[in-house]
């Protein structure tokens, strides 16, 4: 064979090569979707993708509860109905995330994004070019790109405190923020610290309808937690939860922030008020199996409803998702009901040979995990309405004791 024939066999070999790696290219690129999710949701290397569907006629999607808001077409879900809202029936409490929806508007379409119970809520105003956050005084901007018939994309972020939403007109790729803080009161009644600002936790559930116009189609929703891996999941109610409540001046003070700051963010957390494990049992199976993680820490039973079993159950499934299950002590409360609480946590313990933080003892008077120390507390009254004088929320001085035992009780953390 001479140099020529050489030649053209070797360039033959590169054009099969470069062919067959093409091929497999799109195949991956066909399999899950990945040149458009990139366009739709601009996910990062940092996130993981906990919900992503595009929508269309073609495959029911029975997650998404439509209450005759509208009808898929080809193109994707069309909603035409007004007051109407659909339902991503998924329930989230993770304090990082965003979700994402590429919509396109008819020009005198307002359209509403809000949560399941309406503690949060953004409109999209076609005709006036504005967005808002149903805030008291309303969070607004004006965002003079905003048309009928081009097609955006949708962010709203919750980030602890923080609430942002983010709209990218996908052609031009001008795009516009709007961030607002929850600022808490820090108690109820007599104990209100200060007047605070409500955005709203965005409980629980995704939700989103046409206020007025003709229409609006919406082609793609994703849902994101803004970390994919992590070392400690902190997961429980309101007391894991504590920026719907906290002034915000002292919201680094909080337990959480605190653990979170000590591991340099190397954490998050997912607490949801009012919770119990019934709650926490629903909203991890939607957020723990998409985020790796080495620790799954749990706090809960201060609204009631733990069992042996149940809490059994809890720790089971943590560690079918290959994280070390922590099962922590409540902390006191002005019912002294985390004393029966606190004796089914501890026995679980024992059984599943497994660690625990006792936030009980660091938020009692005599450190006997017995009676609440209220100095210790935001002092909720709701003498005037319920009758109630309620001390089971950490303060700033409560948060610092907390963390404090947790370098004692669960140091392996922080290693």
């Amino acid at each position: 064979m001479n140099d020529k024939q050489k030649m053209k066999e070797i360039n033959c070999k590169h054009k099969v090569v470069f062919l067959l790696l093409a091929f497999q290219l799109l195949s991956f690129m066909g399999n899950i979707g990945y040149a458009e999710i990139q366009a739709s949701t601009k996910c990062t290397a940092k996130e993981s993708i906990l919900y992503d569907r595009k929508l269309d006629d073609r495959k029911a999607i029975p997650e998404l509860l439509l209450n005759d808001a509208g009808a898929y077409r080809k193109d994707g879900l069309a909603i035409v109905q007004k007051d109407s809202m659909v339902k991503l029936n998924i329930f989230y409490a993770l304090a990082e995330r965003v979700v994402r929806y590429r919509v396109s508007f008819s020009a005198d379409a307002t359209a509403l994004f809000r949560s399941s119970l309406s503690d949060f809520g953004v409109y999209v105003d076609i005709p006036h070019q504005r967005v808002s956050m149903a805030t008291n005084p309303a969070t607004e901007m004006q965002v003079p790109f905003l048309q009928g018939n081009r097609e955006y994309l949708i962010e709203i972020y919750h980030i602890y405190q923080q609430a942002k939403v983010r709209i990218t007109d996908l052609q031009t790729k001008k795009h516009a923020e709007l961030c607002a803080t929850n600022d808490g009161t820090g108690g109820c009644g007599a104990g209100t610290l200060q007047k605070g600002f409500s955005v709203g936790m965005q409980w629980d559930h995704y939700c989103f309808g046409l206020v007025s116009g003709t229409s609006f189609l919406v082609k793609r929703i994703t849902v994101c937690a803004l970390k994919r891996k992590v070392k400690v999941l902190l997961y429980g109610d309101s007391i894991t939860q504590p920026e719907g409540y906290f002034p915000t001046k002292t919201f680094p003070e909080s337990w959480t922030q605190l653990v979170i700051g000590r591991l340099k963010g190397n954490a998050m957390s997912s607490g949801r008020g009012g919770g119990n494990i019934s709650m926490l049992s629903e909203y991890i199976r939607n957020e723990l199996p998409h985020i790796k993680t080495k620790y799954v820490m749990v706090t809960i039973g201060t609204n009631g409803g733990n069992t042996e079993e149940n809490l059994t159950a809890l720790i089971d499934y943590i560690r079918s998702q290959g994280a070390i299950p922590i099962l922590n002590n409540i902390p006191c409360n002005e019912s002294g009901t985390q004393v029966s609480n606190n004796a089914i946590i501890e026995k679980v313990r024992r059984k599943e040979g497994i660690n625990g933080c006792r936030f009980d003892l660091p938020t009692s008077l005599a450190g006997d995990g017995k009676e609440v120390d209220k100095s210790l507390m935001f002092w909720e009254d709701y003498t005037g309405s319920y009758g109630w004088q309620i001390y089971h929320h950490p303060n700033e001085r409560g948060g610092r004791r907390m963390f404090e035992q947790t370098l004692t009780d669960i140091p392996e953390i922080y290693r």
